[in-house]
């Protein structure tokens, strides 16, 4: 990785990612490590390395990663960094309606697999993708500088694709110009706003309140979710210099309830979450601040256009219930990536809309199916009606007891589903 101190009028690439997150770093990865001449612009002063990443006690943003993101992590060279820092495989996973006596339980042999996934901290995440374009000579990166205007072309063909691609100006005045631009900028995408790409969001009325805690009794390399009241309240597995008693909370709640327990003391926020979870774990010890963020589902309406496309939150944005977001994000990366890369390697234009579209298709069902289910299961388990509480508690119990149902959803689950890119399989 080199990075670029001259200022030309304009700077060429064959592709540029704004958005230096997970999502927009895997895809740098995956293209710069096909041959492309990638850029990537981040508007933080410096990219996260994998020693900075890793304190003792564990940062409060983590994500579930499914095999087929330990399947791309570990194509892009990363996962063995994310193994020497901190990863916690969980082979169990325990789902109980707080209010009935529904229950189900899964596990890695149930769903034919190894693990069912990875609890890792983003960070973590982020900083072995860092390190995977370090030493990529085509990766020309962009740290510390803000977007300050997208400029389209004005040459069009006559399929309405643009002959000669967009440009992007840079507040230091710099100009990157190439055939394909990518925004991997967040949930509050910039770049979307600037391509005029209209998004649909759904308030989910709830704040997720997160942060880490020490339990009295070891997790086990399970993940435990109980709904309370419509609020999920996970406590998913850590394991600390060996010591597997550590657990990352993520509470989705009402607002208000996020309020208060966010300026809790943090003995007494212990006490809340230990009696919220029916004490399964043991007493409860907080280790960390407690943080919160609303939570918003957003879905754009479309994720291309000529010579531009949307990946990961920037796309769509997810509850936190299932902790798919980061995998759905890295899975438009992988995608977009192959068909992008297909498309150079055969001297195809790589940006017009035709490739891209075959992104979208490939990618929109999938996201829209897991946005969907997500609004379902907190309506689902948000109503008080005593026949919804007892349909979801008779489904949970009844699916309990059929293996083949089960190892069907598990699979889903841990990310095998449809037409898998090479680089995931």
């Amino acid at each position: 990785m080199h990075t670029s101190t001259a200022k030309p009028l304009v700077e060429c690439f064959e592709a540029v990612i704004v958005g230096g997150g997970m999502v927009g770093t895997a895809l740098c990865a995956l293209l710069a490590q096909a041959g492309m001449q990638v850029a990537l612009v981040e508007s933080q002063s410096s990219p996260l390395s994998v020693e900075k990443a890793t304190s003792k006690l564990p940062a409060p943003r983590v994500s579930a990663l499914t095999p087929v993101s330990q399947r791309l992590l570990a194509y892009l060279g990363a996962w063995p960094a994310m193994q020497q820092a901190r990863v916690t495989p969980y082979r169990g996973m325990q789902v109980w309606d707080a209010e009935g006596s529904g229950e189900i339980a899964f596990s890695a042999d149930e769903a034919g697999v190894a693990e069912l996934g990875h609890i890792v901290e983003n960070s973590i995440t982020l900083a072995a993708l860092n390190s995977q374009i370090i030493d990529q000579p085509n990766v020309t990166t962009f740290f510390g500088v803000r977007l300050q205007a997208l400029q389209r072309s004005n040459g069009h063909a006559a399929d309405g694709n643009s002959a000669r691609g967009d440009w992007l100006l840079l507040e230091d005045g710099r100009q990157l110009h190439a055939p394909l631009i990518v925004a991997a900028d967040g949930a509050h995408s910039t770049l979307r706003e600037m391509a005029g790409i209209e998004v649909a969001s759904d308030d989910m009325h709830q704040h997720a309140v997160v942060t880490t805690v020490r339990c009295e009794k070891p997790h086990g390399g399970a993940a435990r979710q109980a709904f309370i009241d419509g609020r999920p309240l996970a406590f998913l597995p850590l394991t600390v210099e060996g010591d597997d008693h550590y657990c990352s909370i993520v509470w989705s709640t009402t607002a208000k309830h996020a309020t208060e327990l966010s300026e809790l003391p943090r003995e007494a926020l212990g006490q809340a979450l230990g009696e919220a979870f029916g004490h399964r774990l043991g007493d409860v010890t907080v280790c960390d601040k407690a943080h919160r963020f609303p939570l918003v589902q957003r879905h754009a309406r479309h994720y291309v256009q000529p010579h531009f496309a949307l990946v990961g939150d920037a796309a769509h944005s997810i509850h936190p219930l299932a902790s798919q977001g980061v995998n759905l994000g890295l899975m438009d990366a992988a995608v977009l990536a192959e068909e992008v890369i297909h498309a150079w390697q055969r001297g195809a234009p790589w940006g017009e809309l035709s490739t891209l579209k075959r992104y979208e298709r490939r990618r929109r069902l999938d996201n829209s199916a897991m946005l969907g289910l997500m609004k379902g299961f907190k309506v689902l388990f948000g109503s008080h009606d005593p026949a919804l509480t007892l349909v979801r508690n008779l489904g949970m119990s009844g699916m309990n007891q059929v293996v083949p149902l089960k190892r069907v959803l598990m699979r889903q689950a841990t990310g095998e589903r449809g037409r898998l890119p090479l680089t995931c399989r």
